[in-house]
């Protein structure tokens, strides 16, 4: 079913052209992954889509009854709202039937023999059935555990920033809409919640836009890809792997056409160096053809950031870390860790939000103490520190000045010397840029900017906190490349389970039961332990049956159905059969107005409805005559 239509929309920041004649269409069961360098203009590009800004040219059209939900970078929340409101919909029609049900089942219990509280009661249910909203709290509570939110009461002005946004993105995955809008969804979340939202978000049968820098979630979730580069729009039908594929024989092609237009411009170029003896129509034509030439040059490319900057001189001794621990209050986040850094270490640091890891990483930097144990640093040892928190910035300072107060130049690993401004260039900061006071840089080129001090000071112990978060996946690629022949120690905390098997050959888990590991191989050989181990803990831990005949019998709770259960059990096969007479109604219709496009699509839509309706009450069916079987088993037990 189409639901959107993008139609030739432009937008501009004063001389920034962000995209520029951009049309395309959504369908339902289309997952677009829109990609492109920090400040090409991809966030601004999905407000538009919402409508949450405007175009300078073209329009959005949205499809009759589709819902647009979009999850921001910097959600919104009402003032003393719990976790659990907001991800219900706060004022939404499923959160008041849902809200009005509740009330009602408290006067039922209260005065269960009041005609009037039977009558509100059977009311509430009705409007539940009518909106859907049986499973949203169930639902909610699920999407909030899975995101780490586990105290559902608390006010999410209490939260911190990365708890507001996994809020704000379970209430996007819950409440009902046909297009979801995600700008960056795997900020901020761990990778066991990363591997439920992808699995929730391959089910989902409505249309999808994401920007994201996460490309094993982009590969596994993503069946389109929109390429945002300099303001021009590339469309793939494809996911991340297959894109990149198409993504270099496109370029193939743009620079064979090139080279062929070159050569056209240097003929035409030496034709008019030898002067045209009379301007006959003949010749003009030819001189307007040069001129045309000149004008069709492709649009600078984003180039490549190469980055071979040398680093300090490391000795023998670099980090060690001596039964080390840390504890918040009562919470104990490190429990007696060793570790001794070695030369070329890349040390990858997981767990679950929460766990400890930056904690580690900021006691290894030494801007937290140990409540216990030592950390040492070799005499040798120069730091840079990239942290997931956004460092202070004298956002009046220009570009140049802020790279130039860590250094005015650089030496590079064949021993040449590059200045700020070179480096500047490499980081696809042009000589414009350059000038561009801080301020006016999106979230994204300021991530990149401050990425590029930590490298200019050449340090040999890299600790990164996150360093995926809010960073495009061009300036990924390349930091990839640089640690790759980057001769000191690296320490980093992520998530991008891309990042980590490609740059650690290490892993330090921060475990379940609170402890800290240490595993050699990337992040998918931890993976692959990690879920032998917990295959063989289930085994270890099921009871033979020997041992399943010693045990007592413990008393079995006493199944029975609900008010609800009750009333749909006995009208749930009346409901199938008007499903069905409903569909075969839809399809004689169809019939009959065969030769009308207008009807057919509308009908079509209805038909649609209806499957889906009668395919979720066969599998009510299934799911009460399940509990109906297991009461008359346990009343006859």
């Amino acid at each position: 079913m189409h639901l959107l239509s993008v139609e030739h929309i432009s937008k501009s920041y004063g001389e920034k052209v962000l995209f520029e004649d951009v049309s395309f269409g959504v369908e339902e069961g289309q997952k677009i992954g829109i990609i492109g360098v920090n400040g090409t203009g991809k966030s601004t590009f999905l407000k538009v889509i919402a409508g949450l800004e405007t175009a300078d040219e073209g329009k959005v059209s949205v499809a009759r009854h589709a819902v647009i939900r979009m999850l921001s970078q910097d959600p919104q929340f009402k003032e003393e709202e719990t976790a659990l409101e907001h991800v219900l919909g706060g004022d939404s029609p499923q959160f008041e039937a849902y809200t009005a049900y509740r009330e009602a089942l408290q006067l039922v219990e209260m005065n269960a023999a009041s005609e009037e509280a039977q009558q509100q009661l059977i009311q509430a249910n009705a409007k539940m059935d009518e909106l859907g909203a049986w499973q949203l709290e169930s639902e909610a509570k699920q999407a909030l555990s899975k995101l780490g939110i586990t105290d559902w009461t608390m006010p999410v002005s209490q939260m911190s920033g990365g708890q507001r946004k996994r809020v704000a993105m379970a209430a996007a995955l819950v409440l009902p809409s046909d297009i979801l809008i995600l700008d960056e969804p795997t900020n901020h979340i761990d990778n066991e919640s990363v591997q439920w939202l992808e699995t929730m978000l391959q089910k989902r049968r409505g249309a999808l836009l994401m920007i994201t820098h996460d490309r094993y979630f982009l590969d596994r979730v993503s069946n389109r890809i929109l390429e945002l580069d300099q303001g021009r729009a590339f469309f793939y039908e494809a996911n991340y792997s297959k894109f990149l594929e198409l993504k270099l024989e496109r370029e193939e092609r743009e620079a064979a056409s090139e080279a062929k237009r070159q050569n056209l411009l240097r003929n035409e170029l030496a034709w008019i160096r030898r002067g045209a003896k009379a301007r006959t129509t003949k010749q003009k034509a030819r001189i307007e053809r040069f001129e045309q030439l000149q004008a069709s040059a492709p649009k600078e490319g984003n180039g490549k950031i190469e980055l071979s900057v040398a680093s300090t001189r490391l000795g023998r001794k670099i980090v060690e870390v001596e039964h080390v621990s840390k504890a918040y209050g009562e919470r104990q986040l490190i429990s007696d860790f060793s570790y001794i850094a070695t030369p070329g270490d890349r040390v990858g640091i997981v767990g679950r939000n929460g766990a400890g890891k930056s904690t580690l990483l900021k006691m290894i930097g030494g801007k937290l103490e140990p409540d216990a144990g030592r950390i040492e640093l070799g005499m040798t040892v120069k730091l840079g520190w990239f942290s997931q928190e956004r460092e202070e910035m004298d956002e009046s300072l220009r570009v140049s000045e802020y790279i130039r107060e860590a250094a005015e130049q650089v030496k590079t690993a064949d021993g040449s010397t590059i200045s700020a401004s070179q480096m500047l260039e490499r980081f696809l900061f042009n000589s414009t840029m350059q000038w561009t006071p801080i301020a006016k840089l999106s979230g994204g080129e300021k991530r990149r900017l401050q990425l590029l001090r930590v490298l200019m000071e050449a340090p040999n112990v890299l600790l990164l906190d996150e360093p995926t978060n809010d960073l495009d996946i061009a300036t990924l690629t390349i930091l990839e490349d640089y640690l790759d022949d980057f001769p000191g120690v690296v320490f980093v905390v992520s998530h991008d389970r891309y990042f980590l098997d490609r740059t650690v050959e290490k892993i330090i888990a921060f475990e379940d039961d609170g402890q800290q590991t240490v595993h050699t191989g990337n992040y998918s050989d931890y993976a692959a332990f990690a879920a032998t181990r917990e295959r063989v803990k289930e085994v270890e831990e099921k009871p033979t049956a020997a041992e399943e005949q010693k045990k007592p019998r413990q008393q079995e709770r006493q199944l029975k159905m609900s008010f609800k259960d009750q009333r749909d059990f006995e009208h749930i096969e009346d409901w199938i059969m008007e499903a069905e007479q409903e569909l075969e109604d839809i399809a004689s219709q169809m019939e009959q107005h065969a030769s009308s496009a207008s009807m057919l699509l509308e009908l079509t839509e209805k038909q649609q409805a209806a499957e889906l309706k009668l395919e979720q009450l066969m599998e009510r069916w299934t799911e009460l005559n399940e509990l109906a079987e297991q009461i008359e088993a346990q009343k006859k037990g």
